[in-house]
Formats: structure tokens, sequence, C-alpha cells
């Protein structure tokens, strides 16, 4: 697959509104709030600086970062007593093949229509990174949105702040020649928090339940087919809260939101499940 390139419109839209966000932030909000060179300005400016590098970062590994491909060689093991589920066609029951790629998929991996592949545990695919999310990417792109909430809600905060001491310091004159500045920013901010805070909620969830947006869709059908037929049902990657974390994020909270990186995950290619326990039991007896 061609990985994610910052040559499209909607990339170039959220670089683009970062740079203007950072600018009008440190050389608006902060300057005209406590000045540059003073002490609060230059700890805000040091800080919310640290917040934007740490968001560019992610959303570049984001973008850049192939979320997974299926390996040519890769072939189910149905007799392989470490794997105790295979995941199969909802008609017919035969093992999940790809007839676009010619070959198996994997367990969680799913067709992306506009990448012209299989991904490794498909999230979904998002435009504003030009690529899927994936299992490689998936932790980075949860950095990026986190520190994407933090710096709008600072910039927030910082235009606030700054507009009432415009207003308390009387200097109409000088708040006129910054008043575009604010207004586009207020426009942008505003709405952009209330999307990022919404997104971010929604994929912590999903993490708690180790999940992928494609498999919550999936859980809701297949939750209402099994209460219809009596049954209960539970998805069999949910490890418990404290175990998804550490198996989507890392090992330790230093790695959740400092370490890019995805060697904690494996290969992509099988995941620990609910009956991972029963099935070494039953070995063992």
């Amino acid at each position: 697959m061609k990985r994610g390139s910052i040559c499209s419109l909607p990339v170039t839209v959220v670089v683009s509104a970062i740079a203007f966000i950072y600018f009008c932030t440190v050389f608006i909000f902060i300057d005209r709030w406590f000045g540059l060179m003073t002490s609060p300005g230059i700890m805000n400016t040091v800080v919310f600086t640290a917040v934007a590098v740490m968001c560019v970062f992610n959303y570049g590994f984001s973008i850049f970062t192939d979320p997974g491909r299926v390996p040519s060689t890769f072939m189910p093991d149905i007799e392989d007593s470490e794997v105790p589920i295979h995941e199969i066609k909802r008609k017919g029951g035969d093992l999940r093949y790809c007839q676009k790629c010619s070959h198996f998929k994997p367990p969680r991996t799913h067709h992306c229509r506009v990448c012209k592949r299989c991904v490794l545990r498909m999230d979904h695919h998002c435009i504003w990174i030009n690529n899927c999310v994936g299992h490689a990417n998936y932790k980075v792109f949860f950095v990026f949105v986190v520190n994407a909430v933090i710096a709008c809600i600072y910039s927030l905060v910082l235009l606030v702040g700054s507009l009432t001491n415009d207003s308390q310091n009387d200097e109409q004159q000088s708040a006129d020649s910054f008043r575009t500045a604010y207004v586009i920013s207020g426009l942008l901010l505003v709405p952009l928090s209330m999307a990022l805070i919404v997104l971010l909620g929604w994929h912590i969830y999903l993490i708690l339940q180790n999940k992928t947006t494609i498999e919550y869709h999936e859980g809701v059908r297949a939750m209402w087919l099994a209460e219809k037929g009596g049954n209960v049902y539970k998805h069999p990657y949910d490890l418990g809260a404290y175990e998804n974390l550490t198996t989507v994020l890392g090992p330790s909270i230093f790695c959740w939101i400092c370490c890019p990186t995805s060697r904690h995950l494996g290969n992509g290619l099988r995941f620990r499940t609910t009956y991972d326990g029963i099935s070494s039991a039953s070995t063992l007896k």
C-alpha cells in the first residue's frame, strides 16, 4: 500500500490549522496576556510548544506509518492449539478470505476500499491522515488526538484570558487590530475542541473494551443475534479494562504518551482472547 502522504487536501487543512493556532496562541494570546519576555509568558510558550511538538510528531507518525499489511505467506492453522478461535465468514462458515487480495485474513483484519488492501486490526480509514488507522499506527493516532485536545483547550483558555486582559486594560484600539485573528481562532477552536473531545471519548471507550470501530458495529449485530437466540454475546478480545489498556498502549504509563512505538503489540496476526486461559486449561487436563 502507498503510505499516507501530506499531498492531500485534508492533510493540508490540518497542517495549516495547526500552524495558524500555534501562531495565534504564542504571538497573540500569550504575548498580549503575559508578554513573551515575562516569566509567565516564557513558561506558557514552552509548555504550549511542547504540546504542539508532540501533536505534530504523532500526527506525522500516523500519516507515514504503515498500519499493517498481511504477509504473503500467511496461512491460518486451524489445528494450532494456541489459537483457540478462528474468525469465519457470516455466510458459509468458511475461514475469512479476501477475494480482492487473494489471501486469507488474519483475525481482526479487514479490506480497505480506499487503500485497496487488507489492513491488520483495521479501525477505520481516516481522510485527515490520508491513511488507515490500524495495528501499527493506532497508538500514535490516539496519542495525537490526546495532544490535540490538550492543545485546543489550552489555546482556548489563553484566548479567553487574553480577551479578558484586553478589556480590563481598555486597549480597544490595539485589540481591534487583532479582532480578525480572535474571531477566526474562536470559530476554529470551539467546534474543533468539541469534535476532538467526542473523538477522544469514543476511542477511550474502544480501548477499554479492546475493540476497533469496525468491531463495535459488528458487535452490535452479534449482540442482537445472540439475544435473539437466547444467548449472551461477549467480545472475545475484551481482557478487562487494565489489560486492554496495556495491550493497546503499552506496558507502562510512560509508554502510553511518550513512546510512539508499537513493538509491544506483536506482529498483528494473533491477539490474546478471553478463551486463551480456557484453552490452556483444557490442554493441561
